[in-house]
């Protein structure tokens, strides 16, 4: 499939440029396995790089034209590399274009005399979209680390997991953390990322999940959701304003033990939205000590917990995320819980490979059964980082 795709999105190139790419890029979409929105609240997070990637085949050009098109799109878009700004006429493109704005400015800060030039861009992915597995951060890290290459820049993939952020806080309009992006360019085959939001210290842990007949199913509602969305903003602002009511710098200095005094000052809403991030940045590390003692078979009470904050704490989930995960649970599954920022996308489901056929029909019936979308249902695997293709 990696051969094929590469293939294509270099022919994609030359059909629309008319010459050959200097080379292709690749950066994987994430899940995450558990740790949601604790990330932009300087906490903790688990996610692992999957086998399914975006490739961008790019090329330098001598002018400071940046043209950016996709196998999704018939659209070529344009802009001067060097004046790169928010315009909801980018649409999609926003995110190869914030890549390069921001390596731009990281590059700036970092190099007296740095220049860059303008770009041709190709891109094709087989990442699904809206399904929360991160196909923009793929988007981002396949680009960063393209134009890191060609212009010569030097950033270390933690710097580029920032250009990525950057870029999609600035250009795209979306105040997300950094989480999507360093799992993409840190990940590592049958390993996820524990990444401490606030020092960007990031340790890989062996999920061991092949080894104990377990595989991780993902379910994509076919409910597509947006992160520049006011539900998005709304949370991260309670957590900001229940952190300063709190006395905190970040929901990282509250932990379990202040949630009584947490639930005195805060009003109803903002408590919740501040209990979710709390207990979830413990059940992040009680599930990494898990998956290191006793494996990984002993960590499903977790991801359904998970699951009940973000549903009723933050509430963040969406009737077809609960019958998913539901119906998974009753069928097999280990462990089970909505992934992704939320208000749609996927579900994943910790499931034994003798159970895969059961939970995979048992949810299609069930969607069938409530008028839902027919969702789609796949497996994935822990895959290696962003990396140069050709």
């Amino acid at each position: 499939m990696t051969d094929t795709l590469i293939a294509s999105v270099q022919a994609g190139f030359e059909a629309k440029y008319c010459y050959a790419p200097t080379g292709v890029w690749s950066a994987p979409g994430r899940v995450n396995l558990i740790g949601e929105h604790t990330d932009y609240n300087e906490g903790f997070v688990f996610p692992f790089a999957i086998n399914r990637h975006t490739f961008a085949a790019i090329s330098l050009r001598s002018d400071s034209v940046a043209r950016v098109s996709s196998s999704f799109s018939d659209v070529v878009h344009e802009a001067d590399v060097t004046a790169i700004a928010r315009d909801a006429a980018h649409d999609w493109a926003a995110y190869p274009f914030g890549a390069a704005w921001a390596i731009q400015e990281m590059a700036n800060s970092l190099l007296k005399e740095f220049e860059a030039t303008g770009f041709d861009c190709y891109i094709e992915s087989d990442v699904p979209v809206g399904a929360g597995l991160s196909s923009s951060a793929a988007i981002e890290c396949s680009v960063a680390l393209a134009l890191n290459d060609l212009w010569s820049v030097g950033l270390d993939r933690r710097q580029l997991a920032r250009v990525g952020q950057m870029g999609e806080n600035v250009i795209v309009g979306a105040p997300t953390g950094i989480m999507d992006q360093s799992a993409s360019l840190l990940g590592e085959t049958d390993h996820a990322v524990f990444l401490d939001c606030r020092s960007l210290e990031a340790q890989s842990i062996e999920l061991g999940f092949a080894a104990e007949g377990l595989e991780l199913l993902i379910i994509d509602t076919k409910v597509a959701h947006r992160l520049v969305d006011g539900g998005y903003a709304a949370r991260r602002a309670a957590c900001e304003a229940g952190a300063a009511a709190l006395g905190a710098t970040s929901l990282r200095d509250v932990t379990v033990a202040d949630l009584g005094r947490a639930k005195e000052l805060l009003d109803d809403v903002t408590y919740r939205r501040v209990r979710h991030v709390v207990t979830e940045n413990q059940r992040v590390l009680d599930t990494v000590k898990a998956l290191q003692a006793t494996g990984p078979r002993s960590i499903g009470k977790l991801l359904y917990a998970s699951h009940e904050s973000m549903r009723d704490d933050f509430e963040i989930s969406v009737d077809e995320l609960d019958t998913a995960v539901e119906t998974a649970l009753r069928h097999g599954a280990i462990g089970a819980r909505m992934t992704g920022g939320g208000f749609g996308g996927a579900a994943i489901a910790l499931t034994p490979i003798e159970k895969i056929g059961e939970v995979s029909l048992s949810v299609l019936a069930e969607f069938e059964a409530l008028g839902y979308a027919k969702p789609d249902i796949f497996a994935v695997s822990a895959a290696q980082g962003a990396k140069r293709e050709i």
